[in-house]
């Protein structure tokens, strides 16, 4: 069977302008005519071989990289919008799909924001809720939804603000100097700011009081929690300009968006501050990505360990491409990002069978997983509970899953793939998405009927689902 062919223009253009190259100049680098390059930025033509080759000597390019499916993520989200019985009358190839997502991805995602508002109101219409009394638009996002989105397509990576950690992390020593010591006293050293304990009985993580030039930090709160504290009051001295015209553009619906992406924002540089990217990223590779040495090498949380693999999306640099996921005992994804060929649900709960849920009944464990969803591809998934306190017996504690995981290609990377058989189809979980759309119809843990498809009741006959699809 011949290799499919490969249509890249998207890449290769923003690469050439990246560059800052005429289409001339590119094509006489490459050693190829300027009509050709023109028809393969037009998508046109395929690249050849030849071309690509030609990438990874001249420009450094990895090949692995540029090869991928263009779009993986906005193609699924659009994958998903389109599973709405709305659209069963307009199916398009999935040749259309990828046209339209590499060559229009606004309009792409134009259309995703739009369906997204129909069923806000849809289902704010079919409950009949007070809400529709109100003035904020119902078509409109939530807030976190929308920054959530926000970082979603920028692969959850921000290459100015990582850039500037990792050059400050390397004038500090970072990680051979304890982060949290070392950060306090560039603190002080360059702000005049001290780091004092807040008083018994405060309700709080951080707070910075610009008069006294004075930031306040739970003394129960664990040492990685603090570290990251200091290290995003650093942002909010030293990034506030570049965070602020990173959030504009953006352009947020509101100003609570735009505020919460700010937060965001200063979030990602704390963690990028505290595990420097290229120096993580050796140490995940050399550690077989296990979080708990990794987080005893930086001095991190595991939260802080799995949330930053997700983030090494750096161009000709990029890490093990992962998902990453927080999961409340509800079964809510309050957290979520894939750098993977799984996506998470927009909405509605993770697939009950996702052994994320299972990490809740097993206390300061890792677990494993091997499954597979219901278009083939296979993952290694890891999930372990986390619980977090401020403190004390009386203190209320926050208990959810963190989960992380790779297609089963590069479970080799991760010591958790030891002793499980990746080879034994067998051993391998059907998990879905969501059962909102997911396309198994024997699936004993399904909530509710997938959405593509209309039920069919037999009163005579009672199986675990009480319906049969059609």
């Amino acid at each position: 069977m011949a290799p499919p062919k490969l249509y890249i223009g998207r890449k290769m253009r923003d690469l050439r302008q990246g560059l800052a190259l005429t289409q001339r100049q590119f094509a006489e680098r490459l050693g190829i005519s300027t009509s050709y390059l023109n028809q393969v930025e037009n998508n046109q033509r395929p690249v050849s071989a030849a071309v690509l080759l030609a990438l990874a000597e001249k420009f450094q390019i990895n090949l692995a990289d540029i090869s991928q499916t263009d779009g993986d993520r906005l193609m699924s989200a659009l994958l998903e919008t389109l599973s709405d019985p709305l659209f069963d009358t307009h199916k398009p190839t999935l040749q259309e799909l990828k046209l339209v997502t590499q060559n229009a991805p606004s309009l792409v995602r134009a259309l995703i924001s739009c369906h997204q508002g129909y069923r806000r109101a849809s289902e704010q219409l079919a409950t009949l809720d007070d809400t529709l009394g109100r003035s904020v638009s119902a078509a409109e996002p939530t807030p976190y939804e929308e920054v959530r989105d926000f970082f979603h397509f920028l692969d959850n990576y921000v290459p100015e603000l990582d850039n500037a950690a990792e050059k400050l992390a390397l004038e500090l020593q970072l990680p051979d100097r304890d982060a949290g010591t070392a950060l306090s006293e560039y603190l002080g050293q360059h702000h005049g700011v001290r780091v004092v304990r807040a008083n018994p009985g405060e309700d709080l993580l951080r707070r910075y009081d610009p008069s006294s030039r004075e930031l306040v930090l739970n003394p129960y709160s664990p040492a990685p929690t603090r570290t990251f504290q200091t290290a995003f009051q650093i942002a909010a001295l030293e990034m506030e300009p570049l965070v602020a015209e990173i959030a504009r553009k953006g352009k947020f619906h509101s100003p609570e968006a735009a505020e919460v992406c700010k937060v965001g924002l200063k979030n990602y540089f704390a963690g990028a501050l505290i595990l420097p990217y290229q120096l993580f990223m050796s140490a995940a590779k050399d550690l077989r990505h296990d979080l708990e040495l990794l987080a005893a090498r930086f001095g991190a949380s595991l939260e802080q360990v799995a949330h930053r693999l997700s983030t090494l999306q750096r161009p000709g640099l990029k890490g093990v491409p992962v998902f990453f996921a927080t999961i409340d005992r509800a079964g809510n994804i309050t957290k979520r990002h894939s750098a993977a060929k799984l996506q998470f649900a927009r909405y509605g709960a993770a697939c009950p069978l996702w052994n994320a849920h299972r990490a809740f009944e097993a206390s300061g464990r890792i677990i494993r997983q091997l499954a597979e969803t219901p278009d083939g591809v296979k993952y290694l998934s890891i999930a372990t509970e986390i619980t977090k306190s401020g403190g004390g017996y009386r203190a209320l504690h926050r208990s959810y899953v963190i989960a992380l995981g790779c297609e089963i290609s590069y479970a080799a990377d991760f010591v958790y793939s030891d002793g499980l058989d990746t080879n034994d189809r067998s051993a391998f979980d059907p998990i879905g998405i969501s059962c909102r759309i997911c396309e198994r119809t024997n699936c004993p843990q399904r909530a509710v009927p997938p959405l593509k498809h209309k039920l069919r009741i037999d009163h005579d006959t009672r199986t675990v689902v009480p319906y049969r699809l059609e």
